[in-house]
Formats: structure tokens, C-alpha cells, sequence
């Protein structure tokens, strides 16, 4: 089914492999192991306990190269690839998913784009889940393996037949937040439901949270943050807020310069803000 034969597919209901990839609606599509539960949170809560609705993760690299410390402190980057697809094999179960791929590539497949392989893989799995909605990393992440995960993923839905497309893809938040985009060029998704299980299913990464590394604490917060700055002029109307930079466009017309998309949305903040001091000293 992969091209690695060290990639697995765990479902965590047991049911065979194409029912489960089947049933999918929601999939996200991250570069490491925790990136899902960070970026993909739309999703989970969407199919959490729903019967007509059900989310896939894929995680494509190995962990191996993971920060360490504290109780994995003497873990080998062997030792460390078993742990961090345990923390995500913990997730899937404790967000119901209906399925989780682990790919298991180094970050340097990911950052080259001339190897096919996992293009390959992401367009098997797709080809086999048919999502409507994938949620992956921001074009504008200051992250080289999510960006280049992005660029792999955009390329892998372009070459499936049009019918087999996603309906919506999302560039969601991780290593660079996306609140500088103008408000009317976000997506942004409500994810005040179920603190208790956005909690939960970060808490999972212990071998990440030792290291010295608050994914957890940091994760809410910031989704508390964009909540409350969301509008400057208004009430809160979420307690928590992910932020996304809408794809779509990009695997809709496979001929749109993805370069030449990004750099619109920077152009269109660096008037608005340009504009206001013009207004201000006026």
C-alpha cells in the first residue's frame, strides 16, 4: 500500500483498512507527529462521536530526530521513533479517529521535491479516503518540512482526477501563526467545544511536552488569544479560535502560481497596515 515498508495504518476500532479510509470525511495531513493535533482540531471535533463523520490523520515523517530530554533524555533516535508513534497511536484512540497513517519518512524525503514517493503515498491515501475537507500546514510556516509537506500535499491532490479532489483545503496554524492576514482573508475555525479533549489529546505527547517543549500550554493559549483579538470591537463570540489560510484555490486550478498566492495575501497586510499609519498621520 506504501512505499516504505516500515509505514503503518492503525485504525483504532479495528474495522478492516478500506472500510475505515472509507467512511472518511475530515483528513489532515501533518509533517510530525503532534502537528494533527495542533493544525487538525477542526476536524477532530467535527467527527468526534458522530456517526456520519469521521476524521484520518497522516503523519508522514519518523520522529526519529525528535528533541529530547528528561525521562527520554538517553532515548536513541530509534528509541524515539517507537515512542513518538505510540503518542500518536494514543491520539487516534483518544480522538476516535477513523484512521492514522504513519509514513514514517526522514524530513529530508519531505524537503525533496524530486522524490515521488511521497506524493505517491498521500495520493493513495486520498484516492482511498476521498475526504472532503484536508487541513494541512501554512504555505507562510517558518518550518521548511511543513512547508515543503504543503507543497507535496498540493501536488499529490493536483495529480488525482478531478472527482477524486478534496473540496476544501486548508493551510492551518503550527510554527507561524496566521493572525496578520487580514480578517476577511482567514478561515477561521471555532473550536470551543471539548477543552477538555483538545487538552487530552496534546497532553498524549509526553517524549515533546519533557523536552522542554509546552505544546500543550502553548496550543490553547494561542487559540484563547485569537479568540479574544479576533475583533477588536466586539465581544467574544468562541473561546478558542484556529486560523487557516484557505488552499483551495491552489487544487482547483492546478495552473495557479502557488508562489504568486501566498505573496497576494502579504501584499494585501502590508497595505493595511501601510493605509493605517497613512490615516493616522493624517
Amino acid at each position: 500500500m506504501f512505499r516504505l515498508d516500515s509505514a503503518q495504518l492503525f485504525v483504532p476500532d479495528g474495522v478492516p483498512v478500506e472500510e475505515a479510509l472509507a467512511r472518511t470525511t475530515h483528513m489532515a495531513v501533518g509533517a510530525h507527529q503532534d502537528d494533527l493535533e495542533i493544525m487538525g482540531v477542526d476536524g477532530i471535533l467535527a467527527c468526534f462521536q458522530q456517526e456520519e463523520k469521521w476524521f484520518t490523520g497522516v503523519v508522514v515523517t519518523n520522529g526519529s530526530g525528535s528533541p529530547r530530554d528528561d525521562l527520554y533524555r538517553d532515548y536513541t533516535n530509534e528509541d524515539m521513533r517507537g515512542a513518538r508513534a505510540k503518542e500518536q497511536k494514543k491520539a487516534a484512540v483518544i480522538g476516535e479517529y477513523a484512521a492514522q497513517a504513519l509514513l514514517d519518512y526522514p524530513s529530508s524525503v519531505v524537503k525533496h521535491a524530486s522524490n515521488k514517493d511521497l506524493v505517491e503515498d498521500i495520493a493513495t491515501l486520498l484516492k482511498m479516503a476521498q475526504p472532503s475537507v484536508v487541513y494541512t500546514h501554512n504555505l507562510a510556516d517558518k518550518h521548511d518540512t511543513h512547508v515543503a509537506l504543503t507543497l507535496r500535499v498540493i501536488e499529490a491532490i493536483r495529480d488525482l482526477a478531478e472527482e477524486e479532489r478534496p473540496q476544501r483545503l486548508y493551510g492551518c496554524e503550527v510554527w507561524r501563526d496566521l493572525d496578520w492576514m487580514l480578517d476577511e482573508d482567514k478561515v477561521a475555525f471555532d473550536c470551543s467545544a471539548h477543552e477538555n479533549l483538545q487538552a487530552a489529546l496534546l497532553g498524549v505527547f509526553d517524549s515533546q511536552i519533557c523536552g522542554g517543549k509546552r505544546y500543550d500550554l502553548a496550543t490553547m493559549g494561542r487559540r484563547r488569544a485569537n479568540a479574544t483579538y479576533f475583533a477588536s470591537h466586539g465581544t467574544d463570540v468562541a473561546t478558542g479560535l484556529i486560523y487557516a489560510m484557505d488552499l483551495t484555490p491552489l487544487i482547483e486550478d492546478p495552473s495557479k502560481d502557488i508562489e504568486g498566492y501566498v505573496h497576494a495575501y502579504i501584499d494585501r497586510f502590508a497595505h493595511e497596515v501601510q493605509n493605517r499609519i497613512v490615516k493616522c498621520l493624517a
